[in-house]
């Protein structure tokens, strides 16, 4: 409960980190930076008690419960409510010791002292979120009245639209967020800027970025000068880059208060020696020391030469680094990119793939020491699975079947490998193939590759037999007995994670046959291009078409019953949901039969974690429903599977043709070649769709466990189970609450879910090598890709950024960052595709040629340079996407 002590303003030297919910989080940086002996200019506080004593006078508590149930994407009604509390505390009467405490504080700094007045909110200059710019600032104010005005705008701003905009983007309550406003000591500065002590652009650590401009800082952070720029090694203090400016706005202060901007002639010598930039990076080599992390400061240079920091945060945008113990520099590969999963994982989820790599590795000879941590090379980073492929990039065998094999399931992922490979900090080490040679080897004797490849030649029907018999075997393998003790629980489920890879990764041989005769009939019959392409629509035995298919079987039954589809016409698809839970559906049984053939799967399914559409069916409801509004039956996806299954056999003919017109030979391998082909090319999908079934029979495992814990009084829900990892569970059987470890790690979880940008390769001093490649250059207006799928469609572009609750009306373009499985009920009423992720022959890649949709895969930027609405061209030979 607050009381009349606590104290309404704080000089900096009275400030330390824990004071955050006092002083906000611009104010306890200062009052840190200060007690470290960083050069800070001398200031004060007002602290939050002192906004709370002006804004418990005015309603603001019900302008903060409208906002409260206001959805994010709601910008214009963000914006009223915004105004109304900005008017507010504008308005409202400031208490007598609230005045006098402001007088005193801003008396203390010096006679009419020229002060900056800027705001210190509780959620600002945080570690997940620095709340850059989004309330504001007043420079060089002179004089008691000046002053109390700007501190009243400071607290007003904590309600600029911007403000309230970020807080409900990120998910942080408007209720808790309080303002503390800090009076400093003006630099009356010859020269200012920003320096970054990481380069926010590359990503790369320990390499200072320094913007600067003649005059106040104020013209670099508001953009309004093309400033100097420098880039500096803060390890040896080496400037490698160096950009001049024009410099042609400076903003001064006033003599009296205020500030101009004065138009200058420019000039292209820089505003900083040598030295000067030097000492900068030395200095911002010392805050990062000091906090940790990297920094985005603001800094100043006074008339006598002297260096003033005026300000630090965290840099909230750089990717986390993978810990790792290994020396020298690594390359990182994010198989959450390569799967087309953004979200983090869950702690089990991850803890399941460290399992599963384990398993992987065991294969080629290298079983890891502890199976729990699993493979060496298997590294975390944003809650994210990276793999390190150092060694690889450092072989030249490496250099040869890398770049290539990811290419196939992620297309820039390619040209990024190109960009890694010229860094001479990672030249090649090993030339011998032997290394390689040997693991691949061991690799396909545990398989027994030669057996499946032999009886897939011989025999391709009996191979085929093969892959369903093995998922026989899976799901005796997965049975656990109903009377199982938690512990047994975990010993099957290890098990399970670490010894399926083997077994399920056995199909591969045989669906790489299939390709391999694809290759082969294209180079005997000299075929290309969308010809050759055609041989791969509508693939059969490929079990996530067969699902789409499956459930769009089930769309068309419930719509031949009026009273069944009655309620997918009529209700939203929460009504449904509770409708389906409570076993009032019509549809009700065949829904539920689907569901007991297919309900392991669900977006982000490589995740243990995630809820499967068992556990949560709404969004296959509202796929139901989707599939229900598509009235022309030209497009309805079964006989578009038809048509692409007839369109391929003519192409086999074809290309058998062109192979012939060269010789009997040739057309026969040809056409041994494309029936496996046919036959083969859709198990591709096999392999994940039965490791799947692992992790979702794992998932439904480890929830008993949950239930149990949460009789113990360990856990609050059976669900938090999944925030622990196997060690972690099996300590937790012996007793004692998790209920506070859960609490942090679903926080931090929430706050990696809302992170829009993963890498797709990462170094382990920070860089993203992406973002020194250099672009595809495109026709203006147009963006570029890789081809995906044949053929052009004009339509509406729909970005959907979740599938949950997506809505795509039939013929829209789906727009989205990657897709995996649980996306595909989406395609059978998309008129193309476009992601940002992938390559020819990933997951989205791959069902887009089936259903015939034209795609185009690895598009940088995609969601963000498209919106909503606009007609786009997608051209799925030529990899391009035309905006109107």
């Amino acid at each position: 409960m607050k009381t009349a002590r606590e104290p309404l303003a704080l000089p900096f030297a009275d400030i330390d980190a824990g004071m955050l919910a006092q002083v906000g989080g611009k104010a306890a940086n200062l009052g840190e930076m200060t007690a470290a002996g960083l050069p800070v200019p001398p200031g004060c506080c007002l602290t939050t008690e002192a906004y709370h004593r002006v804004a418990e006078g005015t309603a603001l508590k019900d302008v903060i419960a409208e906002l409260a149930t206001t959805e994010p994407a709601d910008a214009a009604r963000l914006a009223e409510l915004a105004g109304r509390a900005r008017a507010l505390l504008l308005e409202a009467p400031v208490p007598e010791e609230v005045r006098e405490a402001v007088d005193d504080s801003y008396a203390r700094l010096g006679d009419r002292v020229p002060v900056a007045v800027r705001s210190s909110a509780t959620a600002e200059d945080l570690p997940y979120a620095s709340f850059a710019g989004q309330q504001d600032t007043y420079l060089n104010v002179v004089g008691p009245e000046a002053v109390r005005d700007a501190v009243r705008r400071c607290w007003a701003s904590l309600w600029t639209d911007r403000a309230v905009a970020y807080r409900a983007a990120n998910g942080i309550d408007h209720a808790a967020v309080r303002l503390a406003v800090v009076l400093q000591r003006m630099v009356a500065a010859e020269v200012a800027g920003v320096m970054f002590t990481a380069n926010p652009v590359t990503g790369r650590r320990h390499e200072a970025v320094i913007d600067a401009a003649p005059g106040l800082g104020e013209a670099v952070v508001s953009g309004a000068v093309n400033p100097d720029r420098f880039v500096v090694d803060m390890a040896g203090g080496r400037i490698t880059e160096r950009g001049i400016g024009d410099k042609r706005v400076s903003i001064r202060p006033l003599p009296g208060g205020g500030t101009e901007r004065a138009d200058l002639d420019g000039t292209r010598e820089a505003c900083l020696t040598d030295r000067q930039v030097r000492d900068l990076a030395a200095l911002g080599r010392r805050v990062e020391d000091h906090y940790g992390a990297p920094q985005d400061t603001e800094w100043a240079i006074d008339a006598a030469g002297a260096l003033w920091l005026t300000q630090a945060r965290p840099i909230t945008t750089l990717y986390p680094l993978p810990a790792t113990t290994r020396q020298g520099l690594r390359v990182y590969f994010s198989v959450n990119v390569a799967q087309g999963v953004m979200r983090p994982f869950t702690p089990m989820g991850m803890a399941a793939f460290r399992l599963i790599s384990g398993g992987a590795t065991a294969m080629a000879g290298f079983p890891p020491a502890d199976p729990l941590a699993g493979a060496p090379i298997a590294a975390e980073a944003g809650q994210r699975m990276f793999l390190d492929i150092t060694a690889a990039v450092r072989s030249r065998m490496g250099r040869a079947v890398l770049p290539r094999a990811l290419a196939f399931g992620e297309a820039r992922a390619g040209v990024v490998f190109a960009q890694v490979a010229e860094d001479p900090r990672l030249s090649v080490t090993t030339t011998s193939p032997l290394p390689f040679v040997r693991a691949a080897l061991r690799v396909a004797r545990r398989v027994g590759a030669h057996r499946r490849v032999a009886l897939a030649l011989a025999r391709p029907e009996a191979a085929l037999a093969y892959t369903r018999r093995l998922g026989k075997a899976l799901e005796a393998r997965l049975r656990v007995d109903p009377d199982a003790t938690a512990e047994q629980r975990l010993d099957h489920a290890e098990r399970c994670l670490r010894g399926t890879f083997p077994m399920i990764f056995s199909i591969m041989p045989v669906a790489l046959l299939g390709y391999a005769g694809f290759g082969l009939a294209g180079r005997l019959s000299g075929a290309k291009g969308d010809q050759l392409q055609a041989v791969l629509r509508s693939l059969p035995h490929n079990p996530t078409t067969e699902m789409d298919l499956e459930l769009w079987r089930l769309a068309t039954g419930i719509g031949a019953d009026p009273e069944a589809a009655a309620p997918f016409r009529t209700l939203p698809v929460g009504e449904l949901a509770a409708r389906f839970a409570r076993g009032e559906l019509k549809a009700q049984r065949p829904i539920e039969r689907f569901l007991a053939r297919y309900g392991q799967r669900g977006v982000a399914e490589i995740d243990l974690g995630m809820p499967r559409w068992s556990d949560e069916p709404a969004h296959i409801l509202g796929v139901l429903a989707n599939y229900l509004r598509l009235e022309d039956g030209g497009l309805a996806p079964d006989e578009m599977f038809a048509r692409g299954a007839e369109e391929a056999e003519r192409a086999v003919r074809a290309i058998v043709s062109m192979a012939a017109a060269k010789g009997w030979l040739r057309g026969r391998l040809a056409a041994a070649g494309l029936r496996r082909t046919r036959m083969f090319g859709g198990l591709r999908e096999l392999p994940k769709y039965y490791m799947v079934e692992v992790l979702a029979a794992v998932r439904r495992s480890m929830r008993v466990v949950g239930e149990e814990l949460v009789a113990k009084g360990v856990l609050e829900a059976a669900d938090d189970v999944y925030f622990l990892d196997f060690r972690e569970v099996r300590q937790a059987l012996a007793g004692g609450s998790r209920a506070a470890l859960v609490a942090e790690r679903r926080a931090a979880y929430e706050q990696e879910v809302r992170r829009r940008h993963v890498p797709r390769m990462l170094l382990s001093d920070g860089t993203e090598p992406e973002a020194l490649a250099v672009p595809a250059v495109a026709e203006e207006g147009a963006l570029t890709g890789t081809p995906a799928s044949a053929g052009t469609v004009t339509g509406p572009a729909r970005v959907v950024l979740d599938p949950v609750g997506a809505h795509l009306e039939p013929g829209e373009i789906l727009v989205a960052p990657s897709t995996d499985p649980g996306w595909t009920p989406l395609f059978l009423t998309a008129g193309g595709l476009v992601m940002e992720m992938g390559g020819s022959m990933s997951h989205g890649a791959v069902v887009a040629r089936e259903y015939g949709i034209p795609a185009v895969v690895g598009v940088a930027e995609a969601t963000h340079r498209i919106v909503t609405g606009q007609t786009i061209t997608v051209d799925g030979s030529a990899g391009v996407i035309s905006i109107d």
